[in-house]
Parts: structure tokens; sequence; C-alpha cells
């Protein structure tokens, strides 16, 4: 289609209160994807739009829906959580949202579609299974529906859902897909769901630039070299700020909290195993900076990654794996300074969407991918499919000498002998029973005293390994001499807010045996 004039939000004809609520936001111009999108969602086209991840998207079909809603009714919604949340943060009252991704929550969901809520949010087994109780219908009511990350939908396992969906829907809607890639997938949702779609292809790289992404490999010998880098670069503050490290399994990712809890270095494992609660909560919290550290896998970021209707078949080490489990795909994370591949991404797929929880918006990022010579070859396929032919390459080598490092081995094989596959399986074993515990039984009490809920931590010590304390002190003498004076290993862990009430909440825990201590009586006196 023909470039069109670049038009700024406030030349779109939006509703006043949406425009206050992009000010507000901070957005001065539309992005690529919401220029083009916008103009031709409001005039009532389906569409199907291909743009990076970070890129926009969601406020690309939020927008022309609020205002959609906002012109049919004089009433608002908002919709996909917290983007529509603020974008409707002026005309709230107007509009009901009804949130049906927690299979968890099925009776207090179907209260709230009793009250015919003008935008519904839900995985499509979830909105299925809410369509077959007859506590949602949409055949006389849909006017428009919204699929997003397209390319991902029947990797999840949702192709049968989405289908059976699809037969409760009217013959007339408007439809919006959208997707950072266009695949197979998409192809066969575009030819299910859209009619005479205007598609948006956007030129552009599925990363931001070098400018704003920084992208780099580091060749580690052994698996050794792996830890012992990490080790390096997260005791020593070499990273600064959040970080995300991707791991292939869980398996591999207790491994690493294991490994670096012998270093009190505190980390959290995004675990699909966990109650849906405790995952929501541990994003929220490092979203709020309470942890510099999460560990995850491609399953918890992206869902479940298998093909077509293989629903389950994760890896060994991953049973978790289940097209629920992607809870990060329904929350962002804030802020994300650095983005460290510790195993290689298996696809380059999964390659763009862990790198793009990083540099989102206009922020800056890192990724650091850790590559064996085993797998230069794989990482090579992985470059040439991002940069394209004749293009330099964009993951830059990372200039940092091991052998400067060379002082801390010994206390990184000390610590990798520590970790036996025992202490894995214990430690998964004891976050689940814990997780479990906060999440059922004290769910009322943090409904009743939500402020205590940030006391509830998720990156405490597990300990099943042994633990030498010595090994999380770092002395002078084995910092590398050129980095003297410039790196502040880390030390304690970070203390919570309202640290002066903790001691007092910690004596209250609800799940905590206590004895009633009355005053003590005093002894009889003697007869005289």
């Amino acid at each position: 289609m023909e470039d069109q004039e670049a038009l700024g939000f406030e030349h779109m004809g939006l509703d006043p209160r949406l425009l206050q609520a992009v000010t507000d936001l901070g957005w001065s111009r539309p992005t690529l994807i919401q220029e083009k999108a916008i103009p031709l969602a409001l005039e009532g086209k389906d569409l199907l739009a291909r743009a990076r991840t970070g890129s926009g998207k969601t406020a690309a079909y939020a927008i022309p829906m609020l205002q959609s809603l906002l012109h049919k009714k004089a009433e608002l919604a908002r919709q996909a959580q917290a983007m529509i949340q603020q974008l409707a943060a002026y005309c709230a009252r107007d509009v009901r949202v009804a949130n049906v991704s927690a299979a968890e929550d099925s009776a207090s969901q179907r209260a709230v579609l009793m009250e015919k809520p003008d935008v519904v949010v839900g995985t499509p087994s979830r909105v299925l299974s809410h369509l077959q109780q007859n506590s949602l219908k949409l055949r006389d009511s849909l006017e428009l529906l919204v699929v997003d990350e397209a390319d991902l939908l029947f990797s999840f396992g949702f192709e049968d859902e989405l289908k059976s969906l699809l037969c409760h829907l009217p013959r007339i809607y408007q439809a919006f897909l959208m997707s950072a890639t266009f695949n197979d997938d998409v192809q066969t949702l575009k030819e299910l769901v859209l009619h005479n779609p205007v598609t948006l292809k956007l030129q552009e790289s599925q990363l931001p630039g070098p400018d704003q992404l920084q992208q780099f490999q580091v060749v580690c010998e052994t698996e050794e070299d792996k830890f012992l880098l990490l080790y390096a670069l997260l005791k020593l503050s070499l990273i600064r700020g959040k970080a995300l490290l991707f791991v292939n399994t869980l398996e591999r990712g207790y491994r690493l909290r294991l490994f670096l809890e012998q270093f009190s270095i505190p980390s959290c494992v995004l675990n699909g195993e966990l109650p849906l609660r405790s995952r929501c909560h541990i994003i929220s919290q490092f979203n709020q900076g309470l942890y510099d550290c999460v560990i995850a896998t491609d399953a918890e970021i992206l869902g479940s990654q298998v093909k077509g209707k293989r629903r389950g078949r994760g890896s060994k080490g991953d049973k978790a794996s289940d097209p629920e489990s992607g809870v990060a795909r329904g929350i962002d994370f804030h802020h994300v300074s650095a983005v460290l591949n510790f195993d290689l991404p298996p696809t380059a797929e999964a390659y763009v969407h862990r790198a793009g929880r990083t540099a989102r918006a206009n922020n800056p990022g890192i990724v650091l991918t850790f590559v064996l010579p085993a797998e230069q070859p794989s990482l090579g396929k992985i470059e040439d499919l991002l940069s394209g032919e004749g293009e330099a390459p964009i993951l830059l080598p990372y200039q940092f000498q091991m052998e400067e490092i060379e002082n801390f081995r010994y206390r990184c094989r000390d610590a990798m002998r520590s970790v036996t596959k025992q202490a894995i399986r214990e430690a998964r074993l004891k976050e689940i029973k814990e997780e479990l515990l906060h999440s059922e039984k004290l769910k009322t009490y943090f409904e009743d005293n939500p402020r205590d809920l940030q006391l509830l931590r998720h990156d405490l010590p597990l300990h099943p390994a042994v633990v030498k304390p010595h090994l999380g002190h770092v002395p002078d003498y084995l910092v590398p001499a050129a980095l003297r004076g410039l790196v502040h290993p880390r030390k304690k862990r970070r203390k919570m807010p309202f640290s002066k009430k903790a001691k007092k909440v910690k004596a209250q825990n609800p799940l905590r045996d206590f004895k009633h201590r009355g005053k003590k009586t005093k002894p009889a006196a003697k007869p005289s």
C-alpha cells in the first residue's frame, strides 16, 4: 500500500480523553505501526500487521478499539491489561473489562461475565471454556476480535481451541491480527479470521538498532567457563541494573539459581510448575526493582514451544510446560538492562523474543549470548536470519579477557560441585511446596493486608546444597587488577520496603504456630 502522510495522534480524530491519556504516557508521536495501523483500523479495516516486539503493537489495536467503543456508545473500554488501563485512565468508569486468563478463578470470572463487560481478555482455551459453559455469548454481540502474538498461538498448542472458538462468533466482525513475525501459522490464522484485510508489513528490523540495543556473543571454551563468566559479571557488578537469564530447561534454571546462591547472589526462577499467582507476583516484584535477576526458559516467556497439535511434549527437564505457562507473555518485564543467553536459543525466533525483553520503547539494552565452540554453527544460522545476506554481523564479539578472572575458578568449581542433581530436585520440590502454601493459605490474608504482600520474597535461599559462607565475600586480591576501585562486588541482599514493619509482620506470620503468653501470675503469699 502507498505511504500516507505521517500523522500525529492529534490528527487521527481521537477522543480528547484518549489524547490526554496518550500525552500522560509521554508519547509525543506514534510509532511506525501505530501511525500506519490506527487510521486503517478506524476505517473499519481488518488488519494483518507485522512489527517487531516492543514496537507498540498493543497500543496500535488498543487505541482504535477504545475509540470505536467511545464513538458507538459514548462509553469507554480498556483492554489488554496494563496498557489499555493506562489509555483508559480518563474514562475507565464507562467501560467494564473482564480478564479471564487465569484458570484458577473460573467462579469469579463467571460472575464478572454476567455483568456483560465491554472487553474480554483471555487465552483461546479460557475464552472457549466460558463459551461452552454459556457464561459468555459472542454470536450476537462481538464487534471486534483481536488476536495478539498471532505467530505464537499455534505453537502454544491453541490451534484446536481457536478453531472451535470461531464457531461461536458472528459472521461479520472486525478483526486484528498482531504479530512480531509472519510465518505459516499467521497465514493460516489470516484465512480463518480475517475478511479482505489490509496487510501492514513494516520495513524495519526485528530488533532495535545498535544505537539502542547492543548485541554481543562470547565464546566459552567449556561449560565451566560459562558459569565462571556469569559469576564474574554478576558478583563484580559488571552487569548493572535488572537482568533476565535464559536457559533451555527448568533443571538448568535451578542449577543456575543454586550456583548463584553459593555466592549470595539472589535470583528467582520463573517456573511453570508454580501457581499462576506466584509467577505473576515474581514478575510484578521484579518490575518494582525488588529482584535484579530472574532466570527463565523460553516456555515461560513464549509459552510451550511445541508445534501444531503436539501439546505437552516438552523436554524432559520441562514437564511443567503447558499453554497457560507462558505467564510472562501477558505481563511486560519493565526496564530490563540486560538479557543473558546462558544457553543458546534454539531458534532465531526464540532469540528475537528473548532479546525483545530489553531495549523496549526508547530504553537502551544489552544482549549477551554465551556460546560453546560446538554451538557456533547454530549461532551463525541465527545471525544470518537476523542480519540478512551481505549485511554486517549484528552479534559483536564481547571483549572479555577470561584470564583476568582465573583467580575465581577454584571458587566456581567448589560451587558447581555442591549443586548436585539431588540438590536440584530438592530445591524444585521445596519451592513448589512453599509457593503453593503462600498462594493458597495467604490469599485471604493478603487480600486484607495488601501492603504485606511486598514482604513475601521469592528469592530467599533454598539451601538444599551446602553453602560455604566464605564464597559470598570477594577479597580485594581476587579482583582483577584492571577492575580494582572500579567495581563494587555485590554484598547483602537488598532490603525490602517497609522494613520497619517487616519484623512485626514476621512475628504475625499467619502460617506459624504461636503460643499464647499471658501475664505471669504472682506466687501466692505464704501465710505468716
